[in-house]
């Protein structure tokens, strides 16, 4: 499996574009069967909010996960994964300004201001857009690869903004926003681990040769 033909590769990616899907349909089901609680609007963006959680945390495990197996086809998955952080995140900002706030402009302002939680959400909702706006291959070609990584960084400090806003938005039970903290630390921990490594690997001087 560490080597998939093209044809495979594209198969995989059509079945997790159907699964990524499935929490859309799944609250959509819901809704029609009356089963999102006695508040729904809390729900859908308790919903839509832990998904976009979920998809920033499978994005950031691609990397990590073609290092360890040496399955280097996922890395074609990453920015579907991305895409779909960005469409849920959507959908959680969306219900916020629409069904819970119906579009009140003024109330909307002051509450990005007032409410560290949503200023947090707020801004890294702000952060994905580019992201979003830059993930095809001719955005690549236009910005080089070198800013284009620079500019795809912003993932990071996005995820920890968004834990961030879990956590505080959660008043009692806070193992979900735990949860997703200690994965976030774990992947960003990798990254540091590998950054560390290279770092003394370019820097060592090269041993002589024995002959």
């Amino acid at each position: 499996m560490r080597s998939l033909r093209s044809e495979q590769v594209e198969w995989i990616k059509r079945a997790g574009f159907v699964l990524c899907l499935v929490p859309l349909a799944r609250l959509a089901w819901l809704g029609v069967q009356g089963g999102l609680g006695a508040n729904p609007i809390e729900y859908i963006t308790h919903s839509t909010g832990w998904w976009t959680l979920s998809f920033l945390m499978i994005t950031l495990a691609v990397t990590p996960l073609r290092r360890v197996t040496g399955i280097n086809w996922v890395l074609r998955l990453r920015r579907m994964l991305g895409l779909f952080a960005f469409f849920y995140a959507t959908l959680h900002f969306t219900t916020y300004l629409w069904l819970d706030q119906f579009f009140d402009w003024t109330e909307i302002a002051k509450d990005i201001v007032k409410r560290p939680f949503i200023t947090i959400g707020f801004a890294a909702f702000v952060l994905l857009i580019p992201l979003a706006a830059t993930s095809t291959n001719s955005m690549v070609r236009r910005l080089g690869g070198r800013r284009w990584q620079l500019l795809h960084r912003l993932v990071y400090v996005i995820a920890i903004l968004g834990v961030a806003h879990f956590w505080w938005l959660v008043k009692k039970d806070i193992t979900e926003p735990v949860l997703f903290a200690c994965a976030l630390t774990g992947l960003l921990g990798a990254r540091l681990a590998w950054a560390v490594r290279k770092a003394r690997d370019v820097a060592r001087p090269p041993q002589p040769s024995l002959r």
